[in-house]
């Protein structure tokens, strides 16, 4: 999907860029699948900040997501494609034979109109979810379980997806854009497709603005700081600090793994992800 740019008649049009959304087809959601979205602004239960550089972002509705895709064997019409102001992707309405709707993550391709259904063999299109074993090789696929019936946790925002590569045992082997290859039970469900919006990654906010209405705080840089603040402030006039870089808790800052060596999932990892 092509990405709108201005033309530089102000400082701040000069490097921002926004979706043309031509793959959007309505500015009203749909109000039964509305909810009120508290803001937690990088807060815990407790009212401490856990998240630095989060708050005052503009009011939203939460839009619910069918991640279970579980209304097996119902077909469905796309209605609507819709923009989601939680999420990267957009969001498509569809609704079903029965007359329920329900809200789904749109593909890259998908257009109101089109026919989706789930279930546990169903035809290789974009928008129908079933189980990976059904699935033929080398088809991209989103909105992949983890554990069945769980709903779908893995490649869910714009423009993600994941390979189908190999089948040993009730195992399947997904190849990800980072060149990870990680094994997925087989009964496991995935939907067929990229994730729509796949030009997210490509815009430029250009203003502090359009940051501020997302919910992004300012972030100061550590080298900025004095030594009390930050373990790389300090120094005479600009400096770069020495050392590595890194947290304002000493934490390294670039390429230490943070990943716990006892986790579970570990075994499923095939191949890890390269640079």
């Amino acid at each position: 999907m092509p990405i709108k740019t201005y033309n530089p008649v102000t400082p701040a049009l000069r490097y921002k860029s926004t979706n043309d959304f031509k793959q959007v087809t309505t500015d009203e959601p749909y109000k039964p699948l509305l909810e009120v979205k508290k803001k937690i602004n990088g807060r815990n239960n407790r009212g401490v900040i856990t998240v630095r550089h989060r708050g005052g972002a503009h009011k939203r509705f939460y839009r619910k997501i069918d991640f279970k895709r579980n209304k097996y064997d119902v077909a469905g019409i796309v209605e609507t494609i819709e923009y989601d102001p939680n999420r990267s992707s957009f969001i498509a309405l569809i609704k079903y034979m029965d007359g329920e709707r329900r809200y789904i993550l749109a593909t890259s391709n998908m257009k109101a109109g089109m026919k989706v259904v789930s279930g546990a063999v169903t035809d290789i299109s974009e928008g129908n979810c079933m189980q990976l074993k059904n699935i033929p090789a080398g088809t991209m696929v989103h909105n992949i379980e983890i554990k069945k019936g769980k709903g779908g946790q893995i490649a869910r925002s714009a423009g993600a997806y994941a390979e189908i590569v190999a089948k040993e045992g009730e195992m399947v082997q997904l190849k990800f854009p980072s060149s990870e290859v990680r094994n997925v039970h087989e009964n496991c469900c995935a939907t067929i497709g990229q994730v729509s919006n796949p030009e997210h990654m490509n815009m430029a906010l250009g203003s502090a603005g359009r940051s501020r209405h997302l919910g992004i705080r300012p972030t100061v840089r550590g080298v900025a700081m004095n030594p009390i603040d930050h373990p790389m402030g300090g120094g005479e006039g600009k400096t770069a600090g020495g050392g590595h870089p890194v947290s304002p808790w000493g934490q390294k800052a670039k390429g230490l793994r943070t990943r716990n060596s006892r986790k579970l999932s570990n075994k499923y990892i095939v191949r890890r992800r390269t640079k």
